[in-house]
Formats: structure tokens, C-alpha cells, sequence
């Protein structure tokens, strides 16, 4: 159920920005939005506890972000709590995120290598990502993870390519295992 009402609303929200031609202001008010639910956890709470009406909660968000952001912006939020989805906010903004990098063909890769990278060589893997992929620009993560002995873990959406030799050990120790003597 929160996949669809992620999906349904933070869908709606895209097709309007990109219908209106205000794909980054609304990609920038959304950020700001995001960032007032990630630092007052207490604001979805609040926005989620059934004692208050749903009256006292559009009044809340009102005075929260009216004149901050957009009044559409408002208004989607204030439209959410009527449907009784509040509790999506947060997965309906991040969706609304994803979209907006998809459709400006901004890519987000995580890299995780055995040992700390140099900038040198961060700016060569970005340069290979945006070479072999078809972003224009990519959100760069990257992590370092000892365990993978040498080599890499690149995650680009769904996709995954490991090169770690954690991983060629493990695939070969299941191939020496098969062997029958």
C-alpha cells in the first residue's frame, strides 16, 4: 500500500511540475519540505497522531510552509492529510525526487571499494559511469568496505556490478566445491 501511495501521489506531483514547466522550483521547494520532515520527526507525529483533526493537521502544514514554498506545494500537502495518507509523506517526496533525477537523466551510484579512493580516482569512476551510462551527471555515494579484499561494488539503481575478489573467491570456493573427485 505505501509503495502505491508513493507512487500515485509523488507521480501526480511530477506529471504537474513537468506539465506547468517548474520542474526545479519544485524540485527545490520539495527539498526544502523534506528537510523540515527530516529534522522534526515530531512534525509527522504530530501529523499522524488520531487525536488531532484533520482540520488542525492542514492547519499545521499551512502554517508551516505557506509563503515558504510554492501554494500548490501547500496544497498537495494539505490534499495528502484529507486522503488520510500522511503518514507517505516522506516516501512521496523522495518519489517525487527519484522522478525528477530520472527525467533530467541525473544517475545516483554507489560505490563501495576495500580501500579509501583518491579523488583522482573517484573522478575516474564517475567519468567510466557517465561514459558506459546514458546520465548526464551523476549523485556520487561512495563507501569503503575492508572486508572486499581489493577491487569494487558499483550499485546504479537495480543494477550491480561487482568486481570485488571477496566475490571471485566466494564464486570460485562454490565452483571447487561442485568438483567431483
Amino acid at each position: 500500500m505505501a509503495k502505491l501511495a508513493d507512487r500515485t501521489y509523488g507521480q501526480a506531483l511530477f506529471d504537474l511540475s513537468v506539465e506547468e514547466g517548474r520542474v526545479d522550483e519544485y524540485a527545490g521547494q520539495v527539498k526544502v519540505i523534506a528537510r523540515a520532515f527530516e529534522e522534526n520527526p515530531q512534525l509527522l507525529q504530530l501529523l499522524n497522531h488520531p487525536q488531532i483533526t484533520r482540520e488542525e493537521k492542514t492547519d499545521v502544514l499551512t502554517n508551516c510552509f505557506s509563503g515558504r514554498v510554492a501554494d500548490d506545494l501547500t496544497g498537495f500537502l494539505v490534499i495528502i492529510v484529507k486522503a488520510g495518507r500522511q503518514q507517505f509523506i516522506p516516501d512521496i517526496l523522495k518519489y517525487f525526487l527519484d522522478a525528477v533525477k530520472e527525467y533530467k537523466h541525473i544517475g545516483v551510484a554507489y560505490v563501495t571499494s576495500a580501500v579509501e579512493l583518491s579523488d583522482t580516482q573517484k573522478s575516474a569512476v564517475e567519468k567510466r559511469l557517465l561514459d558506459t551510462t546514458g546520465y548526464v551527471s551523476f549523485e556520487m555515494h561512495f563507501n569503503v568496505d575492508a572486508s572486499l579484499i581489493g577491487g569494487m561494488v558499483i550499485r546504479i539503481g537495480d543494477k550491480v556490478v561487482d568486481s570485488s575478489i571477496k566475490t571471485k573467491l566466494e564464486t570460485l570456493s562454490r565452483k571447487l566445491m561442485k568438483i567431483q573427485l
